[in-house]
């Protein structure tokens, strides 16, 4: 039998022959454009190094690169005197964020904060009690999820007087809670927000909250206040044209949702709306966020959209520490 060939015979017809490889074209590696290099790896963290030291080690590939090309963006928005914009969900503020955002927004960085119905329940808790998030498998089988007094009060109270006023719900919020002497207001973002005078918009989905169903919840104060909320939340998306950021974080239905209809209100209004970022931090990546911040809003070279997976935990810190960092 010659060398090389099979021992068996094929069954198909014998015109069909595997495809022969000698003429394929080859070419040097070394001429081959690459997407990695050793330029962009890791290196071992000093013991001893400063945080800036240490965020020079990390790989400067896939997140590390969006983190320092977002947090750049961030820096750069401050330069321009254009609106960084947070939008949050709940989580953020469980997972004990509040301080680094607060310090942030100290520093110039957060220009208006953007805030799910959960963020107003979590950080009043906060503010008033210095806990939340409560064990709904224990309580729910009880009826008794949610159904925290001073928590209801509070939010119902505040979006009544807010319609009163013509307030939106978050200022309403902010200004509820700074009126009290509270012994975590320092933790709190509605209340460092609204002594910073920093804009907090708060949008809610009525029903999807615990302060829905508490006695004193009226639907159309709730709708008023966040109806408000979102008007004001579109007239800073038109203010971030020309180098402004919007960064979602951990909200997956409602602030994309709510920052989707921002933007194309402002465009229906004629407003041009173009260099600017968008980002979303999550754990994991969803379809609205991906869609409706990242991709969408930015097409056709509107604007860069980036995506960062990873524990908000771990990740925000992460991004502060890079946009302070990067401070010259």
């Amino acid at each position: 039998m010659k060398k090389g060939r099979p021992a068996t015979v094929s069954i198909y017809d014998e015109d069909l022959r595997p495809l022969d490889l000698e003429k394929v074209n080859t070419y040097p590696l070394a001429t081959r454009p690459s997407k990695v290099n050793t330029a962009d790896f890791a290196r071992p963290v000093a013991a001893g190094a400063t945080l800036r030291e240490f965020l020079g080690t990390l790989p400067n590939i896939l997140a590390v690169r969006s983190l320092r090309e977002v947090a750049a963006q961030v820096r750069r928005a401050r330069s321009l005197d254009k609106p960084v914009i947070w939008g949050i969900g709940g989580h953020v503020i469980k997972t004990g964020l509040a301080p680094v955002i607060i310090n942030l927004m100290s520093r110039g960085y957060v220009s208006a904060i953007a805030a799910n119905g959960s963020v107003l329940v979590h950080d009043a808790e906060i503010a008033l009690v210095g806990s939340t998030s409560e064990d709904v498998d224990a309580t729910l089988g009880e009826g008794a999820f949610g159904a925290a007094e001073e928590t209801g009060k509070l939010l119902n109270d505040a979006a009544q007087s807010g319609a009163r006023d013509g307030l939106g719900l978050g200022e309403a919020m902010g200004r509820a809670l700074s009126q009290l002497a509270l012994p975590h207001a320092d933790l709190s973002l509605l209340c460092a927000s609204y002594r910073a005078r920093v804009p907090f918009t708060a949008h809610v989905a009525i029903g999807a909250d615990i302060a829905h169903f508490h006695p004193s919840a009226d639907g159309a104060s709730l709708g008023q206040t966040s109806h408000t909320d979102f008007r004001l939340l579109s007239e800073l998306v038109r203010r971030i044209d020309g180098g402004g950021v919007y960064l979602n974080i951990g909200s997956a239905v409602v602030l994309p949702e709510i920052f989707l209809k921002a933007v194309t209100l402002v465009r229906n209004l004629g407003h041009p709306l173009a260099d600017f970022t968008t980002a979303n931090f999550d754990f994991i990546q969803s379809y609205r966020p991906l869609t409706n911040v990242v991709r969408r809003p930015t097409s056709d070279g509107a604007g860069r959209g980036y995506s960062v997976t990873g524990h908000h935990e771990l990740m925000i810190p992460l991004l502060a520490a890079e946009i302070l960092c990067g401070e010259v």
